[in-house]
């Protein structure tokens, strides 16, 4: 089973970053590029980091209403999650969870009977998105939306030795690209 995991701020919408979940908006292309996938059988997963639940800025209820508020607003345009994985824990609370570590990738592999290097991770960070992509095997796509300039430039250093599959300018490139990579299989 091929599956694509989206990160949420900065790469399917937001500036990048913990958003409250009643301010996250999509951007206006996301609910298509998610469309188009889906349409194409390919499963679309959240799957986020949410330290700011562990570190009170908000709770694990606000955070689900709002990921409900998001799935709404994906229903809107026929487009829709397969399902959605996140960490709420508190950075330094040790969880296997938290990206760039694999355990939400590892529950969502389990859950679904995905063979992970037949998968994409899609962020717009690289020590955490691409570090966990390199981790689990999978493809890795760093998007240019959020904090992916300042992951290629500034915060390289932070995720040395680790090559994006590709580099997209937004999540519509991104999915144009995985289309063009499955025919290549």
């Amino acid at each position: 089973m091929k599956a694509v995991f989206l990160d949420r701020d900065g790469t399917i919408g937001g500036k990048g970053g913990g958003i409250y979940p009643f301010e996250f908006t999509l951007y206006e292309y996301a609910p298509k590029a998610i469309k188009k996938l889906n349409e194409l059988g390919i499963k679309v997963f959240l799957f986020t980091n949410q330290t700011r639940v562990g570190r009170g800025y908000f709770t694990e209820t606000e955070l689900l209403r709002g990921f409900k508020m998001m799935e709404e607003e994906l229903e809107k345009h026929s487009a829709f999650f397969d399902d959605i994985f996140y960490c709420p824990h508190k950075p330094d609370d040790g969880c296997n969870c938290q990206k760039p570590n694999i355990g939400l990738l590892l529950e969502a592999q389990e859950k679904h009977l995905l063979i992970l290097k037949e998968c994409y991770v899609v962020g717009d960070t690289g020590n955490t998105d691409m570090v966990a992509a390199s981790k689990a095997g999978t493809k890795k796509v760093l998007v240019k939306t959020g904090w992916g300039v300042g992951s290629l430039t500034t915060y390289r250093h932070n995720w040395i030795g680790i090559e994006p599959d590709y580099l997209a300018k937004d999540l519509v490139d991104v999915v144009d690209w995985i289309v063009s990579d499955l025919q290549k299989t």
